[in-house]
């Protein structure tokens, strides 16, 4: 289990992650949305993730999403880097209901965010534009290239939360083990 704490004036956050685990998990971020969606990132990509946060919530809940995103990010990057015997790359398209996205990625030490998604609103009291901000922070700090696109959705909850469940199991493909792949990569190094 990799555990990562950061504290800074505006949140206090600790992530523990279990790459190959069983997608149990214990979130308690103050943020009741972000905690429903990673709970379905830690089930559907079998990683299991503990994360507690104390922010400023008061404000709003920008700072926790986003320094979510960064310490969950670091934990990965941590675990997995050097990269070595996996498969490397991942895709998956969820479906939830009338809603389907895709995220395909690369554990490449390379990170970088495409992200096409409407991201108007809210849903309940949670501003939909800081789902970009949490996989922004997520990919930058975990050193991953990811493309989320929204293939098609009305409904902000579903294409959200599919989103999330998109790139779980794009994480568990990718963090498939390959005994024959060594270093996935023609420089010999990522």
């Amino acid at each position: 289990m990799i555990e990562i704490s950061r504290e800074t004036k505006e949140t206090q956050i600790s992530v523990g992650l279990e790459l190959y685990g069983l997608g149990e998990s214990n979130i308690n971020t103050g943020v009741g949305f972000l905690d429903h969606m990673l709970e379905a990132l830690s089930k559907h990509s079998h990683i299991n993730l503990n994360v507690t946060c104390k922010g400023d919530t008061y404000i709003d809940d920008h700072h926790s999403v986003e320094d979510i995103g960064i310490v969950l990010g670091q934990a990965f990057a941590k675990a997995v880097y050097p990269v070595g015997g996996i498969e490397r790359y991942g895709n998956a398209t969820v479906v939830m209901d009338e809603a389907s996205v895709s995220c395909d990625l690369d554990v490449s030490n390379r990170p970088f965010l495409v992200f096409d998604m409407p991201m108007e609103g809210k849903i309940g009291s949670f501003d939909v534009e800081l789902v970009e901000e949490f996989f922004r922070a997520f990919a930058f700090n975990a050193h991953l290239t990811i493309h989320i696109i929204c293939n098609r959705g009305k409904n902000r909850h579903h294409m959200v939360e599919a989103s999330f469940k998109a790139l779980a199991v794009a994480l568990r493909r990718a963090l498939t083990i390959n005994k024959n792949a060594g270093i996935p990569s023609t420089k010999g190094v990522l």
